[in-house]
């Protein structure tokens, strides 16, 4: 029971209600007299279903009946990618790398699952101080049994939305905010997570095309030249890619292009 609970704490946090963490500049949308009503948390939702799978007498709180923990468990699985997609550095980092292939014009070098795995690794150095932060004010005290599972859960949901907020743009906030026909908080924890993840998310998209389109810069500049040249000489008919190929390679070695690269990314989480 406490290790399907510790998996439900990591996923639970993408719609927990939200707590009080660091302050964060606020976007200002326009305001609405009636607000929607407010979603049901996550820890809310396990509660009815525990609560509906329990024992005799139908009390709260008793064992969960194995198919719905079956359920919840490869529910959680399945929705892992997502929160590690839109939740996480995760997104930017595979976006730039794939920017990078794609300026080499290398086709599949370095293969994919090598991109995959690196932006991983990547995301899990770029995250590891809000992993730590969760790890100190929600899952030992969890652990210890200084908090119970809704508190948890919120605390958690804090350390990672305050990591979203400090990466999102305020236009993509006021902009979610507006569609959701919010008033403005009194803070940024305040705002609920599904205005958060979207607009993190298409920041971190922006971002990252930001940063690709700079990269392609001096590899454009490569196949320029090397296409002058060619049109010059008169052999149009070869392929300016297959000449260019290896002078862009040989510039991204010579100016240790991987390290750049890697210090470029962590460093723009910072």
């Amino acid at each position: 029971m406490n290790a399907l609970r510790l998996v439900m704490i990591a996923a639970a946090i993408c719609v927990a209600t939200p707590a009080l963490a660091q302050p964060a500049a606020v976007p200002s949308p326009v305001p609405v007299t009636s607000p929607p009503p407010p979603l049901p948390g996550m820890d809310q939702v396990f509660d009815a279903v525990e609560k509906a799978t329990s024992g005799a007498n139908g009390q709260a709180g008793g064992d969960w009946a194995a198919p719905v923990k079956l359920a919840v468990v490869f529910t959680l699985l399945a929705l892992l990618p997502s929160l590690l997609v839109m939740m996480t550095s995760f997104t930017r980092i595979v976006i730039v790398l794939g920017f990078v292939r794609r300026a080499l014009t290398t086709q599949t070098i370095p293969p994919t699952i090598a991109i995959i795995g690196l932006a991983l690794f990547l995301t899990l150095f770029t995250m590891a101080p809000t992993l730590g932060r969760i790890n100190d004010q929600a899952l030992q005290p969890y652990l210890a049994d200084q908090l119970n599972f809704a508190v948890a859960v919120g605390r958690a949901n804090a350390v990672l939305k305050d990591f979203m907020l400090h990466q999102t743009r305020q236009s993509d906030l006021a902009l979610f905010m507006d569609l959701a026909r919010l008033p403005p908080p009194g803070s940024p924890q305040e705002l609920p997570t599904h205005v958060v993840i979207p607009a993190f998310a298409i920041s971190e998209f922006r971002t990252a095309f930001e940063m690709g389109c700079l990269l392609f810069i001096p590899f454009l500049l490569i196949d320029l030249v090397v296409a002058g040249i060619l049109l010059s000489t008169g052999m149009m008919m070869l392929p300016p890619a297959m000449i260019s190929l290896p002078f862009k390679i040989i510039l991204f070695v010579l100016v240790d292009g991987w390290r750049l690269m890697a210090k470029t990314l962590v460093a723009s989480f910072n």
